[in-house]
């Protein structure tokens, strides 16, 4: 072959035999990536249509156009300056040149190139022959932003190449002339394999709708380049042979293998019957959950959530609701964020044992824990272990204990980034808020959403900067066709219809007034067209009126455990900040509150690997299953760890002053399961009623800005809204010193965060609230 475009590679690596091929040409590794995109836009997948409808194109026309653009990715690598990276690879590539400095990464050298020279070459040459080439007015500004999408194939835009950076940098610094002319043969090779038809271009609208799915092409680019990129499927060739031939007989079919290996089992979803064949201990459904059963699912994109009391059922309600939706059609999987990994890790062990009754018997979803310290799951690190088995010759034989097990794709599992394309995700919501921040690869993690549910569990957990985030996130969701369900069982209505609007601009809805909401709790509130509202009744067995006492003294607090722990109950105190739990902590073993052996602390802050352990241990001692022999005279001093999700049971709580939101969930670890008066599991709760104790000052109206100080200075810290925690124990004394759940459920909560009650708190902590 004469052409000079074969003497750069594209991939290498030191040769590990006399057999191996050092390297793969530059002109192969960027067909494998478009054949990639060409399988990943077959015009007869749900998703290219979808992506055809936003563009208004032909779903055959966007299947070549942009392969043809994902061929040109690697335009940078014909640079002398990165072929010199891998010198002496082979006499039959370009030489080193010493004049040429890598100062710049090969995705923007490539949008550089062909920004400032192959640009007016085509439109000069190779397309100039098109019969609408004049209609075209505007054809650089309109094929500019399809090539910043894939030359960004490293997870964010390339540098713009009249930008402060790269202004005065000319381009014989990083390319020689051999390089700018095999760059441009390459192209024009491209062209004529491709035959691109630059019609659908002259459309004037076309750059306006690109912009609202740019993010999704650019995610299917960067997944294109991983997986053209696999070696597994993409063998190095050295030897030249025409492109036409690579692309019918070696990039195509390693294409179709790739795509396979990202879901390499066939998955459907199960038609939806009932709440108790999803959940087989489900006798008698909570009304929440008959709700989700009953309640017409529209078909389109939705937005729904759920209000109720701990304890209602909320998650298999929402999970009702996912099996619904997915039955329908409108999305393949779901993905559940949570506000910590503690609360992602209980939610992968009940997802564990259930995940499977959401698809068909023949399928093999994949579970995935998503989180920093999924390693030290032993139960995720054998799902993923399973699918490893799956893959060799044994795999009919070992079918049947897969089944029955958790499983993980291998595919799934090697890059925490890819997490979100696992057909059941359990893991935490920073996952997913990441596909709305200026991180690198964020558009792989948004396109990894497009066909989830996403169910966000304990909305009302975020501070304002969260939940801005999370508002990001809802649109960008919905804009791109995703179902939303969001659990609380203390949203404030101000933040619920935050969220119902964020929700209603992605799909381009008119806003939703917050003067029109009901009052009702517990509430189901549905928005696809308009915003339907569905008041529930409460379970009866989880309402109940709970005593608070406001205790200000150190000592009282520890008198409270010490005759709670001497009277065989299970206490827990539940401080502000890590500081303060582990000064706490070492106060009760040095004045021997309750035996040692029985004393433990739980935060964020300890090694991964200790956290994981001490997690485990607080779940047997104080979770659902526990007995008398595990919980008596126990004491547990925790942070906000234990605040969500988690399934504790406690006989005492003691918490520092909080956010009435987060004061509730707090007492909502106290009797939470049916025991005997000694603690065992029982059909019936025997044990006498607890008591919510506050560790905080008096909420008179004559606070001044010392008010939480200095006893309370961790407190301060964290909720830094001094008003909203005078506020809330406002609220309280209001309700004569008790919680009333559900009854008063929506007066606490308002009584704090209303616009109104911010009027209500001493003016000497305005300035401290700001």
């Amino acid at each position: 072959m004469s052409e000079i475009y074969y003497r750069y590679w594209g991939k290498a690596r030191p040769a590990q035999s006399a057999e191996a091929r050092p390297y793969h040409l530059l002109c192969y590794h960027s067909l494998d990536v478009a054949a990639v995109i060409w399988q990943l836009l077959q015009p007869e997948r749900q998703y290219s249509k979808r992506l055809c409808d936003r563009l208004n194109v032909d779903p055959a026309w966007l299947q070549r156009w942009f392969s043809f653009c994902a061929a040109l990715h690697d335009l940078g690598k014909f640079s002398s300056a990165f072929q010199g990276l891998v010198p002496d690879l082979s006499e039959d590539l370009v030489g080193p040149d010493a004049t040429k400095a890598y100062a710049e990464r090969h995705d923007t050298l490539g949008f550089m190139l062909w920004d400032r020279q192959l640009k007016q070459a085509l439109w000069q040459g190779a397309w100039q022959s098109q019969q609408h080439w004049s209609r075209l007015k505007s054809g650089y500004r309109a094929v500019e932003p399809w090539l910043k999408i894939v030359t960004g194939h490293h997870g964010e835009p390339p540098k713009e190449s009249a930008g402060p950076e790269l202004r005065n940098k000319p381009l014989n610094l990083f390319y020689s002339d051999t390089d700018c002319a095999s760059a441009l043969g390459f192209t024009e090779a491209v062209c004529d394999l491709f035959q691109p038809d630059l019609l659908p271009l002259a459309d004037e609208q076309q750059v306006t709708q690109l912009n609202q799915v740019s993010w999704q092409l650019a995610g299917l680019m960067v997944l294109a380049d991983w997986s053209g990129s696999d070696q597994a499927v993409f063998t190095y060739h050295s030897e030249p042979m025409p492109l036409a031939e690579y692309w019918d007989k070696v990039a195509l079919p390693g294409a179709s293998e790739a795509v396979a290996r990202m879901k390499p089992e066939p998955v459907s979803s199960a038609p939806f019957r009932s709440v108790s064949e999803l959940f087989p201990f489900i006798k008698c459904p909570t009304p929440l959950q008959q709700q989700a059963e009953s309640v017409a699912i529209p078909d389109a994109p939705q937005l729904w959530i759920l209000e109720d009391v701990t304890g209602a059922g909320k998650t298999e309600a929402a999970l009702t609701l996912t099996s619904r939706i997915m039955s329908a059609g409108l999305a393949d999987g779901v993905y559940i964020g949570l506000p910590t990994m503690a609360t992602a890790n209980g939610m992968y062990q009940r997802m564990y044992q259930s995940y499977r009754a959401l698809f068909t018997e023949d399928s093999q979803p994949s579970l995935v824990l998503a989180h920093g310290g999924r390693e030290l799951s032993a139960a995720f690190r054998d799902s993923v272990q399973l699918s490893l088995q799956s893959a060799d010759q044994q795999y009919d034989k070992q079918r049947e204990d897969i089944s029955a097990s958790a499983y993980c794709s291998s595919w799934v599992a090697d890059n925490r980034k890819k997490s979100l394309f696992a057909d059941v995700g359990v893991g935490t919501i920073d996952q997913t808020l990441l596909a709305v921040l200026p991180a690198r690869h964020q558009s792989l993690r948004l396109i990894g959403l497009r066909d989830k549910v996403l169910l966000v569990d304990e909305v009302h957990a975020y501070d304002d900067y969260m939940q801005r985030l999370l508002c990001a996130l809802l649109e960008a969701h919905a804009a791109q066709g995703g179902s939303v369900i969001m659990l609380s069982a203390t949203l404030p209505q101000a933040m619920r219809n935050e969220y119902l609007n964020a929700y209603r601009r992605g799909r381009e809805l008119e806003p939703h007034l917050l003067e029109s909401q009901s009052q009702a709790y517990p509430l189901m509130t549905g928005c696809v067209g308009s915003v339907q509202e569905y008041p529930v009744a409460s379970r009866a067995c989880v309402s109940r009126t709970l005593a608070v006492t406001r205790i200000d003294e150190l000592s009282a607090v520890e008198q409270r455990i010490r005759e709670a722990i001497n009277s065989g109950q299970s206490v827990c105190w539940i401080r502000n900040t890590v500081d303060d739990a582990r000064e706490a902590y070492a106060l009760a073993l040095q004045q021997n509150w309750a035996d040692a052996d029985k004393t433990m602390l739980f935060h964020s802050r300890f090694a991964m690997c200790d956290r994981q352990w001490i997690e485990e241990n607080v779940l047997q001692r104080f979770g659902k299953d526990s007995a008398a022999a595990q919980r008596n005279g126990q004491l547990l001093i925790a942070t906000q760890v234990i605040e969500q999700s988690l399934d504790l049971d406690f006989d005492l709580m003691i918490s520092d002053l909080a956010p009435i939101d987060l004061l509730i969930q707090r007492a909502g670890r106290l009797h939470r399961h049916n025991r005997d008066a000694e603690g065992n599991p029982a059909a019936i709760e025997s044990r006498t009623e607890p008591t919510f104790c506050i560790y905080a000052p008096e909420a008179s109206d004559q606070a001044d800005t010392q008010w939480l100080l200095p006893h309370w200075r961790g407190t301060a810290a964290v909720y830094r809204h001094t008003g909203q925690l005078w506020l809330t124990l406002k609220a309280i004394e209001q309700q004569n010193w008790t919680i009333t759940m559900p009854e008063a459920a929506r007066d606490l909560i308002e009584s704090v965060y209303s616009d109104e009650a911010q009027n209500n708190y001493p003016e000497a902590l305005q300035d401290a609230s700001l």
